[in-house]
């Protein structure tokens, strides 16, 4: 049974940081494409950042430079290091493992932006 796990979100003021992590479980996580998506409420899920096995990494335009995606292979862990946080990165926060048209899931961990 594959399983992906969030944990690290939470609420978080302008300007400061979160770490959100991700585990995974149930597949061989090297071979994955793994990726952060968020959905704030009324909006469409978004791709935020990628990273390939090898480590090539994507980001949206609107974290460039604020967020750092990496992975740890042999802990089957993916994270997204969020600094200068605004209030519209405020969204649930979606852990994505993908191959060869297979797409998995977590449940999401939700991050708020306030003061």
């Amino acid at each position: 049974q594959v399983q992906l796990v969030e944990s690290g979100g939470g609420l978080a003021q302008p300007g400061g940081s979160l770490r959100l992590s991700c585990g995974g479980s149930g597949i061989i996580f090297s071979m994955y494409n793994m990726g952060w998506y968020r959905q704030a409420p009324g909006k469409q899920r978004e791709l935020v950042a990628s990273i390939s096995p090898s480590g090539s990494t994507n980001y949206a335009d609107s974290v460039k430079g604020r967020f750092t995606i990496s992975r740890d292979n042999a802990k089957n862990m993916v994270y997204l290091e969020m600094n200068s946080l605004i209030s519209e990165d405020t969204a649930i926060y979606l852990c994505n493992g993908g191959r060869r048209g297979r797409d998995y899931w977590g449940q999401g961990t939700q991050v708020t932006v306030s003061s």
